[in-house]
Parts: C-alpha cells; sequence; structure tokens
C-alpha cells in the first residue's frame, strides 16, 4: 500500500503537466547564489520570506502544506496561494508544487496548476527554471495566464535581488498595492 501510495504521488505532477502541455509559463534565469542556498530559498519558510512573501506556511514533505501568503492579514482566500500542497520534490534539485490563481478570476481559482522549480548547478551560482502548466482553455484562463508571465517575472526577479543585496522589505514592497 505504502508503495502504491507513493506512485499515485510520484505521478502527479505528471497529471498536471499533461492537461495542457502546449501551454505552460517557462522562465530560466541565473541566480548568483550556490544550489543549497536557492533551494533553502524556495522550501523553508525562513527562505520564503526572504524573497516571495511576507508569510508561509511550508512543510516540505509530499503532501505537506506550500501556502504563499502575500497578504496575510486579509481574510481566507485573499491571503494569496492558499491550500496548496507540495507534490513532489529531489532534495536541491527539483520542487513541484499544486499552484492556483488569484482571488479575482474565482471559477479559475478552483482548479489548480503545477508549478515546477529546478535547480542546476551552474558558473557562479545556480541555474533556475520555472515551468507553470496545466492550463486549460477559456478567456479566464488566457487572462490569468498573462497575469503569471508578468507575476512570475516579478518573484523571480525578487529572488535574484534577495541573492544580490539582501531579503525582500515587506512593510515597502506592496506599497503601491494599498
Amino acid at each position: 500500500m505504502i508503495k502504491f501510495a507513493f506512485l499515485v504521488f510520484a505521478l502527479l505532477p505528471l497529471a498536471f503537466l499533461q492537461e495542457n502541455s502546449e501551454r505552460a509559463v517557462v522562465k530560466e534565469l541565473f541566480v548568483p547564489a550556490p544550489v543549497e542556498d536557492v533551494w533553502l530559498a524556495w522550501t523553508t519558510p525562513e527562505g520564503i520570506t526572504t524573497f516571495f512573501a511576507p508569510a508561509c506556511n511550508v512543510e516540505l514533505r509530499v503532501g505537506g502544506p506550500y501556502e504563499i501568503l502575500f497578504y496575510p492579514d486579509n481574510p481566507p482566500g485573499w491571503r494569496g496561494a492558499e491550500d496548496l500542497k507540495v507534490l513532489d520534490f529531489r532534495e536541491g534539485e527539483m520542487l513541484s508544487i499544486e499552484w492556483n490563481s488569484p482571488p479575482q478570476w474565482p471559477e479559475v481559482r478552483k482548479i489548480k496548476t503545477c508549478v515546477v522549480i529546478e535547480l542546476e548547478l551552474a558558473e557562479g551560482g545556480t541555474k533556475l527554471t520555472m515551468t507553470h502548466d496545466g492550463w486549460r482553455e477559456g478567456k479566464d484562463w488566457d487572462e490569468v495566464f498573462e497575469y503569471f508571465q508578468g507575476a512570475w517575472d516579478d518573484v523571480l526577479g525578487r529572488l535574484v535581488q534577495r541573492f544580490e543585496s539582501g531579503p525582500i522589505d515587506w512593510s515597502t514592497a506592496y506599497s503601491q498595492d494599498k
């Protein structure tokens, strides 16, 4: 039974990726930090709060929570990437997580997509490849896809900034949203 459960969780990322493999948000970048440090930035609360969001609920285990709380003081459902889970990981190499859309698209938000972060050793740092897949068809899905083209650029830019000049100051990071 345990082997079967492991196999099901191991194949979950493939199920997400096959939903609509013709369309994916794919980002590649160089991060000026060792793979180990970049891995910790994505997989620990201490790391996540230095670049991704001011709060989180993350446990690095298959099926563990992976909630990124951009607005932790908002009511549930409006705090950020909530009710999401770790799908799979290979220590220091790959992280696969569920993802959802912002609450402005409530119908799309109900259906989870998949984000895979892959890390490789590169000269002087880390090559990061992010793939956000599992997209469906329709006007709202098209809007959310376009939204994430830019949103992931912002997140990944903050990741690089975190290693170049230090953690994000969350007291001013979203000041334009207030």
